[in-house]
């Protein structure tokens, strides 16, 4: 029945400056603007593939929200953070020990890091990993080195 995530949708302050943002940046395709809605539309990879709609609303009526971005693992693990920061984009990840390298969550598993964008909206670059899932008694999130060592038991 269910296939998969097509569409989310997110609230943002000023929609040019998004557009800026999804497109410049992220490189996202625009493949819809509403004027009068106030509203734009992006797919995400291929076209028809996945999207994303942007609403402006007042700031006071934006409640953060998360999504992730599907990528590459091997760009997350050796390209991410270099593209992050060379667009002085906050990111982070959840393993505490003033790492900047993106983290393995090992129930997945999966490799990411996480970043904002300009309303603060918690957005993440994940890639699935080969590996065996782990359950809920091991370590939760785990640096890659610590999972290569872990990966197959």
């Amino acid at each position: 029945m269910i296939k998969g995530l097509y569409e989310t949708h997110l609230y943002v302050e000023n929609l040019e400056d998004s557009i800026e943002f999804y497109t410049t940046v992220l490189g996202l395709k625009l493949c819809r603007f509403e004027t009068q809605r106030k509203a734009a539309f992006f797919w995400i990879g291929k076209d028809k593939q996945a999207m994303l709609g942007l609403w402006e609303k007042p700031k006071e009526e934006i409640d953060l929200r998360h999504f992730a971005f599907e990528c590459d693992p091997e760009w997350i693990l050796n390209e991410s953070v270099a593209f992050l920061k060379s667009h002085n984009l906050n990111y982070w990840n959840f393993l505490q020990d003033n790492n900047e390298k993106p983290m393995v969550f090992c129930w997945m598993p999966a490799v990411s890091i996480y970043f904002s964008d300009p309303d603060g909206h918690y957005l993440e670059f994940i890639g699935i990993l080969p590996g065996k899932t782990k359950g809920n008694d091991d370590k939760r999130v785990v640096t890659y080195e610590q999972w290569l060592e872990i990966k197959d038991e």
